[in-house]
């Protein structure tokens, strides 16, 4: 504030006024008469303005005249229309509506009271104007360590502010100030029609590789009234291009071991920005005593898809780049290893034939780059055996099948084969179900089913020789694999002996059934008592002649040369059913008596009449 005395007029008025663009703006004049009896009776009151040149003094123009009679604005202003000047005691004020950026001058307050004297002051009216938000933008490609000198970076621009604001560069939240070689910035301030300042800055800054995650940023900074303000812009990440200096190249699937048939994907990777042109090679095995290049192989930028690979596949494989300038190679290299399990080889092949009592031993082999296991089995995955090898000892009918060995690799199951060997064990007819007596009970008029079975290689027939009975008849008769079974129907009517013979190229196997008829219980109660002693000395007799020729020494104590004979009371209803074996086969199996019809008394021996199917 200043007060100035011209005459006997004392004016007070601000150095300065601060307001934004648009408001209105108050200048006050006050002024006061010293040094007088009393106050002039005429006072004279004008307003001027003042604009500052480039050059030169400025031009006053007034815009406001006032005295005892009249106020007036004066025309043909940039402020006609746009002002008002009211008074009161301590003065007047000048009232500016809608502050524009050329109001940014001088505006003065002069004073005539005639005899009092006349004096003038003056205000700097400041206008404000706060710029747009800041905007920054990256180059759009990026920038190469191997540049010497600074490179443009971003660039920031503010539009519109008033006074001219001022830009700020940030690297990572701290200030960058121009540093020769390393920092560089470029201002460029452009006054717009209207009269706002738009500034742009570029910055030029020396990129190393360290800088790829760094963060760029401006801030604009503006004069408010009584105040400094700030304004942060977005922040930016450069792309930095840099060589590759560090290589990796690893096996991206399968996951785990690899095996033949399986799709491999190698993928190759570096540190360099922009990635790299990769070049897939696998070495060639015998690379160290030949000239002949590595093979290059096609791949998907940084994947090498190798699909269905073999055992072939295996080996070293590289992956290189060259540096920017095309004089360093960096590569890298992985050892793939394809696994196998070859077919299973089973000595016999396919088919084996054998004798009864015969030993056998069958391998199974698989060639594999790991480790295996090997199982044999039989029947609907019935485990017999384990090893390369399978031993079969005394060989019988029950060997005969098909024996299936599976080869496994235990570290990768995925990988598995089989193979399988026929064995046929070859001989003569065997009978099924031989036992050393039967004991039934039959009634004339009755009708039996008799069943007979036997197994061999090749395929036994069956015969039948039945004598007795002159109605019977063959009703079933089939074959599967190494067995015949036969089943005939004969009508009892007197007593019977039926005879089963089985018989191929290697031999003959026969089975005999004796039938005896049940008689009235009392009508031949004595017969049959009469029969009974004639047995019992009989074989009293028999028992003493063995007897006395063993202990000549004509008969060898043996199995051949011994009897047992099984003797229980009779009762009046007991009827005895004698069956002869023939004697050429022990194991010679039962033939089987089977009758729909009802049954004698003693139940429990009917088992032997039922068909065995």
């Amino acid at each position: 504030m200043c007060v100035s005395v011209w005459g006997k007029v004392e004016l007070t008025m601000n150095d300065n006024l601060e307001v934004y663009l648009g408001d209105p703006a108050e200048i006050p004049c006050h002024y006061s008469f010293t040094g007088v009896n009393e106050e002039p009776s005429f006072v004279i009151i004008q307003w001027f303005v003042v604009s500052k040149r480039s050059a030169g003094n400025g031009s006053r123009m007034r815009i406001f005249y006032s005295d005892i009679n009249q106020q007036i604005v004066d025309n043909n202003t940039d402020y006609s229309g746009r002002i008002e000047v009211t008074s009161d005691q301590r003065g007047n004020t000048l009232l500016i509506h809608n502050v524009q950026l050329s109001d940014e001058k001088e505006f003065f307050c002069q004073v005539n009271g005639q005899e009092a004297g006349n004096a003038e002051r003056k205000t700097h009216l400041r206008v404000f104007a706060p710029p747009e938000a800041p905007e920054i933008e990256g180059v759009p490609n990026g920038i190469s360590v191997t540049n010497t000198m600074p490179s443009k970076v971003a660039s920031c621009e503010v539009r519109n502010g008033f006074p001219k604001p001022n830009i700020t560069w940030y690297k990572d939240n701290e200030p960058l100030m121009p540093q020769v070689g390393q920092v560089n910035v470029i201002i460029l301030v452009t006054r717009e029609p209207r009269g706002f300042y738009s500034v742009q800055s570029t910055l030029e800054y020396r990129i190393l590789k360290e800088d790829k995650d760094s963060h760029f940023s401006c801030e604009v900074s503006f004069s408010v009234p009584g105040a400094i303000r700030t304004r942060m812009s977005q922040s930016i990440n450069v792309t930095v291009h840099y060589p590759t200096a560090m290589m990796e190249l690893w096996k991206d699937s399968p996951q785990g071991l690899v095996k033949e048939g399986d799709t491999v994907e190698l993928r190759c990777q570096g540190d360099g920005n922009p990635p790299p042109i990769f070049i897939f090679s696998k070495e060639q095995s015998n690379s160290a005593v030949s000239e002949e290049p590595d093979t290059l192989l096609e791949s998907r930028g940084d994947v090498l898809i190798l699909p269905s690979v073999s055992r072939k596949d295996s080996g070293i494989y590289q992956c290189r780049v060259l540096d920017s300038a095309g004089q360093t190679e960096i590569k890298e290299e992985v050892t793939l290893t394809v696994h196998y399990l070859d077919p299973a080889v089973v000595v016999p092949k396919e088919l084996e034939y054998m004798d009864k009592g015969e030993n056998l031993v069958a391998s199974c082999n698989a060639l594999s780059s790991l480790k295996t296991v090997t199982m044999w089995y039989k029947l609907e995955g019935k485990q017999v055996g384990h090893g390369n090898t399978l031993h079969l000892n005394d060989a019988t009918y029950e060997t005969s099948g098909r024996y299936v060995c599976e080869v496994t690799v235990p570290s990768l199951p995925s990988l598995h084969t089989n193979g399988s060997v026929n064995i046929i064990v070859q001989g003569g007819p065997q009978l099924a179900g031989v036992e050393d007596e039967v004991q039934l009970e039959e009634v004339a008029g009755r009708t039996l089913n008799l069943s007979c079975e036997a197994r061999g290689h090749p395929l036994p027939s069956i015969t039948w020789s039945i004598t007795g009975s002159q109605n019977w008849q063959e009703v079933m008769s089939k074959a599967n694999d190494h067995i015949t079974h036969s089943m005939v129907s004969v009508k009892i009517n007197s007593d019977v002996s039926a005879i089963c013979n089985a018989s191929n190229n290697q031999g003959t196997e026969v089975e005999q059934h004796v039938f005896l008829i049940q008689h009235d219980p009392v009508e031949g109660s004595g017969v049959i008592i009469v029969v009974i002693i004639l047995c019992l000395l009989l074989l009293a007799f028999l028992g003493s002649i063995v007897y006395f020729l063993h202990k000549k020494g004509k008969i060898p104590c043996g199995r051949s040369g011994k009897q047992e004979i099984t003797k229980e009371k009779p009762t009046k209803d007991d009827i005895v059913v004698e069956m002869k074996n023939n004697p050429k086969n022990e194991d010679a199996v039962l033939l089987k008596a089977v009758n729909g019809e009802k049954k004698g008394p003693n139940d429990q021996m009917d088992d032997f009449s039922t068909l065995e199917n």
